[in-house]
């Protein structure tokens, strides 16, 4: 395990166990629950993620920042602690993780953050709804999403939804491609479209179960130092449908323009907006979505400590 400055890094015992022996530990965000779903919807979301891994047959380890510690493993107690709106934790990239550490802060970890603290500590799975991307007025803003960046150094398997629809999801996908980053659909030969099971945009693998995405993932980290991302769809009987989706995304986009947000800051507005417009559904959707990724990705990490035996 490595050696971490004035035990800035507290990993719980459960998950220390299990990687010390070489077992499976599914890694999961916290923005999700601290800045990305309304409360109380966000802590049960967090609780059935744990429970889904569990089912999968692996060990959770939800990860956060409090009182300037890295918690790997928080627990509900924990958990209830950071997404407090009192406590006013930040949102976390990679590069923030150590800032905030110095200054003794609350942090809720990104898809970027939390990559790169499970690499840092060995685990090598992770779950999240939709990555981060490339934003639609790139050639204006340059805004682009860490989590691509966190992906092309880290080896971890990162089981999402897509990416999220407000993005520009072909640039996104050819900028995986340029950091060579693999992308597989679960059983599908289509990208992912977050609130819908499709994007749009055909995939160049199929991945047909939980042991083939092991061996392929395990066979690309002979071989490549980056991540590997993969497209579990939402169920097309609970996706929003496509004129619904369409007109609460120009009206977020809207949103998004009048309050003149850039940044990290702009997401949760657009989610905002997305679940005012549809009247709460498009929480639902997320909500399903997430839970059946950190299933997912329990079996997947499941199936990856066998493979090793």
């Amino acid at each position: 395990m490595t050696n971490f400055r004035n035990s800035s890094v507290v990993i719980n015992d459960e998950v220390a166990n299990t990687l010390e022996k070489g077992r499976n530990v599914v890694a999961l965000e916290t923005t999700i629950v601290v800045q990305g779903l309304p409360s109380p919807v966000n802590l049960e979301v967090a609780e059935e993620c744990e429970a889904a891994v569990r089912e999968g047959g692996s060990v959770p380890a939800t990860i956060g920042v409090l009182d300037g510690r890295v918690i790997v493993g928080l627990s509900a107690e924990q958990l209830r602690t950071l997404a407090d709106p009192d406590r006013h934790a930040a949102k976390l990239s990679a590069r923030d993780i150590g800032l905030a550490l110095a200054t003794h802060g609350d942090g809720a970890t990104t898809v970027a953050g939390t990559i790169s603290i499970a690499s840092r500590v060995g685990i090598q799975v992770m779950a999240t709804g939709g990555l981060g991307g490339v934003h639609r007025d790139v050639r204006d803003s340059f805004d682009e999403s860490a989590d691509l960046t966190a992906l092309s150094r880290n080896q971890v398997l990162v089981v999402a939804s897509g990416v999220k629809s407000i993005l520009d999801i072909g640039a996104t996908l050819e900028r995986l491609d340029t950091l060579g980053v693999p992308v597989a659909g679960f059983r599908t030969d289509k990208f992912p479209g977050f609130y819908q099971s499709e994007s749009g945009f055909s995939l160049d693998w199929k991945l047909a179960n939980e042991t083939e995405a092991a061996v392929a993932f395990l066979s690309h980290c002979e071989l490549s130092a980056t991540g590997f991302l993969v497209g579990n769809p939402i169920d097309p009987k609970s996706e929003l449908s496509v004129e619904l989706h369409d007109r609460a995304l120009s009206s977020a986009l809207e949103r998004a323009k009048d309050l003149g947000v850039s940044g990290k800051e702009v997401t949760p507005v657009l989610l905002a907006e997305f679940a005012r417009y549809t009247a709460g559904a498009s929480v639902e959707v997320n909500r399903q979505l997430v839970v059946a990724n950190a299933a997912l990705a329990g079996r997947i990490s499941a199936a990856i400590a066998k493979e090793r035996v």
